[in-house]
């Protein structure tokens, strides 16, 4: 196990750990749909693996449910998981002829209009030949504000936990794979390394004596401040016109 400030990362099969977890606020994760992508060839840069042949049983979604208020699961129509029209999709942005999936498609427990987020496939990084793009996790993460742990039981390279700690949530991953596992945990302490978008610098206490108040104050006394008026009067000079002292005409407070 790693404790990565806000983000406890397991090193191990989900099936293992997720008993031992207790109750989360919501499950955001991105299963192996078994459509074997691992080991297509359009992801050359990658390392051919195995791990996408098969899709989790029936049980892995038993315990996610089961330990979770709310879940979104990324591939949710290859899996059988029960009718909702709460689907989040995400538009690749790609051609009709393009060769791959134009949209995949996350199951969301909660009953909702569908909605699209719209991002190239093209347009970031991957360090994991299905990683998902950052903005499109912290989009997830909007719809479940009231979430304060979110767990990502297929973690992979680590997006779900950069999106919880860009948006203040505290996280927990698990990766079967070593390689991707010190991946997420690069990613993720690299996050937490940044300037939180959740604190403030305190800001200085705001003064709003008038300059009279300031000298009747140093002077010490009633009678010092009237002094003071009436030099500031005779001189030209202009005088405040709120004062502890002195109030407008009708004020009574």
């Amino acid at each position: 196990m790693e404790q990565i400030g806000d983000a406890t990362l397991y090193l191990g099969d989900c099936r293992d750990i997720l008993p031992m977890l207790g109750k989360v606020d919501a499950v955001v994760t991105d299963p192996p749909y078994g459509i074997g992508i691992a080991a297509n060839p359009v992801r050359q840069k990658h390392v051919k693996r195995d791990w996408d042949n098969s899709p989790p049983d029936q049980s892995v979604f038993s315990l996610i449910s089961s330990i979770s208020a709310d879940q979104i699961i990324w591939g949710g129509n290859y899996f059988g998981l029960p009718p909702s029209q709460g689907f989040l999709i995400w538009d690749k942005k790609q051609p009709q002829d393009f060769s791959l999936a134009m949209c995949e498609m996350a199951w969301f427990s909660r009953q909702q209009p569908a909605k699209i987020w719209r991002q190239s496939v093209i347009s970031y990084n991957k360090q994991h030949p299905t990683q998902k793009p950052e903005p499109l996790m912290r989009w997830c993460l909007e719809f479940l504000p009231d979430a304060e742990i979110v767990c990502d039981p297929f973690m992979g390279s680590g997006t779900t936990g950069v999106a919880c700690m860009q948006g203040g949530k505290k996280f927990i991953g698990i990766e079967i794979d070593q390689n991707y596992f010190e991946i997420a945990c690069r990613r993720i302490d690299a996050e937490t390394r940044q300037p939180s978008m959740f604190t403030h610098a305190p800001k200085p206490p705001v003064h709003q004596s008038s300059l009279f108040d300031e000298a009747a104050d140093s002077l010490g006394s009633f009678n010092d401040a009237i002094t003071e008026v009436s030099r500031r009067y005779k001189s030209g000079e202009p005088i405040p016109p709120t004062c502890k002292y002195f109030k407008p005409l009708g004020d009574t407070s």
